[in-house]
């Protein structure tokens, strides 16, 4: 295939209209709704893509409309030239990709473009502002933006924005390595399947806390969370979910932080944030560049993997 072309791609997330937007948005939901089984170096089961531990994964954390980070990453990174070169490289969103930013009509069009151009490759995990209807996020300003953008086409082009993230991952498995979800885990969860079977109308507790729940020092089990959904948990939910599922280090968005990542529960978490700018004012950002066939037993070993911007 030929090379893709990023930078055009970003001009055309910059200028696109909404007869566009909205077919690239229904190509990449047919595209999601078909996946199942083994595909490439992923196994998906429901909602749950378990990846092989084999060659090079870019983790990016919130991107919340800022196009401009998200552009900078894929050129530092120079990890779209690497998914043209080989099979065995894997770019994972956590989630988060509009409100609270400029340009989330943008954002979305540019990873559905690498999403339909690396179907194979490129893992779309679900956030907390893409969640059930019945549970948004605040503030939500997504219909703003689209009808700034779109005019009178905004409230199609929001629906079939909603109509997407059904079918966004609630998780995503590393055998023996990492669990990625955006939010945090729950005490209920017992097997892989349980995060993959969480959706709306089915286990929907388990869902809230796969996309919202923080984790929080110095506590046992769960508390309130004072975001009014999901849940605060303790070091020891982490510690139990990581050993029922064999998993090391969960990787999740979901919080800023003043550098870019946060690592926490004794070095069982690693947090990124891939956004900077209003309402955050985070100075820097950070992704993760990360070998997935090297074994880390602690989020401390991954500080050289990060890169923060």
């Amino acid at each position: 295939m030929d090379p893709l072309d990023l930078s055009k791609i970003v001009r055309e997330a910059q200028s696109i209209q909404s007869k566009s937007f909205m077919e690239t948005l229904d190509e990449a939901t047919l595209l999601l709704q078909s996946e199942n089984g083994k595909i490439g170096n992923q196994k998906i089961a429901d909602r749950l893509v378990t990846l092989e531990p084999t060659g090079e994964a870019l983790v990016i954390g919130d991107l919340h409309g800022d196009l401009e980070s998200l552009s900078l990453i894929l050129r530092e990174s120079q990890f779209v030239q690497k998914m043209e070169k080989t099979k065995y490289a894997t770019l994972i969103f956590l989630g988060d990709y509009g409100d609270r930013g400029e340009k989330p009509a943008e954002v979305y069009y540019l990873i559905l473009r690498l999403k339909l151009a690396f179907p194979k490759q490129v893992i779309l995990i679900r956030g907390n502002h893409e969640g059930p209807e019945d549970l948004k996020a605040s503030p939500h300003d997504l219909p703003e933006r689209l009808n700034y953008k779109f005019g009178e086409d905004s409230l199609q082009v929001y629906k079939k924005t909603r109509a997407l993230w059904a079918c966004l991952y609630n998780g995503l498995f590393v055998e023996e390595r990492f669990l990625m979800v955006h939010g945090g885990v729950s005490p209920e969860v017992r097997n892989l399947q349980d995060i993959g079977q969480a959706k709306e109308g089915h286990n929907e507790g388990l869902l809230e806390d796969l996309l919202w729940s923080d984790p929080a020092e110095g506590m046992r089990g769960v508390s309130l969370s004072p975001r009014g959904a999901g849940r605060l948990f303790g070091e020891d939910v982490t510690e139990q979910v990581l050993e029922r599922l064999k998993a090391q280090i969960l990787i999740r968005g979901h919080e800023a932080s003043s550098t870019g990542f946060k690592i926490s529960h004794g070095g069982k978490i690693l947090t990124l944030f891939s956004r900077k700018g209003a309402p955050y004012f985070n100075r820097y950002g950070a992704y993760l560049k990360v070998p997935l066939s090297q074994k880390f037993e602690n989020a401390n070993q991954l500080i050289p993997f990060i890169h923060k911007f």
